[in-house]
């Protein structure tokens, strides 16, 4: 993690206003769409992260309990299914020789679900919809040569951000700056 560093918050204008150029991307074209949405991705991923930040403060807002018990259901399910998918042995001979104890825990498990979907679905609106936005942005938003300076330098390593490390992890690290 050593340099990467976070880059500049992208101004209104440049981000969304005046200066901004938007053009139904060619869906023809895959490669040259996708090109577009990580490039834009690594150009605008602060002006992004202020965002989905911001949005996620605005529904926590309105509904802290409701994100907050949402957040810790998708987390323990998540962490639940993680420990289920390593242990599976144990969890097998658990379930044979105490039946009536899965069935049980599987009915609580169950109904503290449901009790708490609305939660859940506050907590998956709070995540999915700013996500939605920024796939939408970087796909319709065209590029300037700023942007594409910028993602140059990126792609050949002589800056290092948040994103670049995010997008080389996914394995998209060919495609940014071309």
């Amino acid at each position: 993690m050593a340099g990467v560093q976070p880059p500049p918050l992208r101004s209104l204008d440049d981000f969304l206003l005046n200066s901004a150029r938007f053009a139904v991307p060619d869906v023809r074209d895959l490669d040259r769409w996708n090109n577009r949405i990580i490039n834009n991705l690594l150009y605008y991923q602060s002006n992004y992260l202020l965002s989905a930040l911001g949005f996620l403060l605005l529904v926590g807002y309105f509904h802290p309990l409701q994100l907050c018990v949402g957040a810790v259901v998708v987390t323990s399910l998540f962490l639940g299914f993680v420990w289920a998918a390593e242990n599976q042995a144990p969890i097998r001979r658990f379930r044979r020789n105490h039946p009536s104890a899965c069935l049980l825990a599987i009915l609580l498990a169950s109904y503290l679900f449901i009790s708490v979907l609305g939660g859940v679905a506050v907590f998956l609106f709070g995540i999915a919809f700013p996500v939605l936005m920024i796939l939408v942005h970087a796909s319709v938003r065209l590029r300037s040569l700023k942007n594409k300076l910028e993602n140059k330098l990126e792609s050949i390593g002589l800056k290092r951000t948040p994103m670049g490390l995010l997008l080389e992890a996914l394995g998209q690290e060919q495609e940014a700056g071309s």
